[in-house]
């Protein structure tokens, strides 16, 4: 079974805004959705995923991480596709400014989505979990969230929990 890692950044500006970037129609994984920034984490990233979603970052939209304020990790979401792949996501919410200059990138094109709009947008299962945990209890806490991807009356669902130390 192979390990893929990967780690995403909810980048939110002064208007409740999350910056995604939406795939062009032709690609052949997740065609024509948005999807928060982010992707894989190379080998030598592996310990820092830090490091491997300020690089993302900076690859899709020409962020720098001086321009991004407070990038936090606030969920670890494990998902077992198939039987053939366990896949971590790290996923990190940070702060930039609108005014922000961008690029596009070649991977698609880049949008601000108000955080209340996105269930309704063309998002994928986890992200609407996110965004709906979020907006219920994470945002009120500063605690990273483990989350485990399910099947609950035949549609994804989360269990959620949250990562802490025993040793207090």
């Amino acid at each position: 079974m192979r390990l893929r890692q990967m780690a995403v950044a909810f980048l939110l500006n002064e208007e409740r805004e999350v910056l995604f970037l939406q795939k062009r129609e032709t690609d052949s994984f997740f065609a024509g959705f948005l999807v928060p920034i982010g992707g894989h984490i190379e080998s030598s990233e592996i310990n820092e995923p830090q490091n491997a979603c300020f690089r993302e970052i900076e690859e899709e939209t020409g962020l720098k991480s001086n321009d991004i304020k407070n990038l936090t990790l606030r969920y670890i979401i494990h998902r077992n596709k198939e039987n053939q792949e366990i896949r971590i996501q790290y996923v990190f919410f940070g702060n930039v400014s609108k005014n922000t200059t961008l690029i596009e990138s070649k991977e698609g094109s880049l949008h601000w989505v108000s955080f209340k709009d996105i269930p309704s947008r063309n998002v994928s299962a986890t992200t609407n979990e996110i965004v709906n945990h979020f907006n219920e209890i994470g945002e009120s806490t500063r605690n990273v969230y483990v989350g485990a991807m399910s099947c609950f009356n035949g549609g994804p669902a989360i269990n959620w929990g949250h990562l802490e130390d025993w040793e207090m």
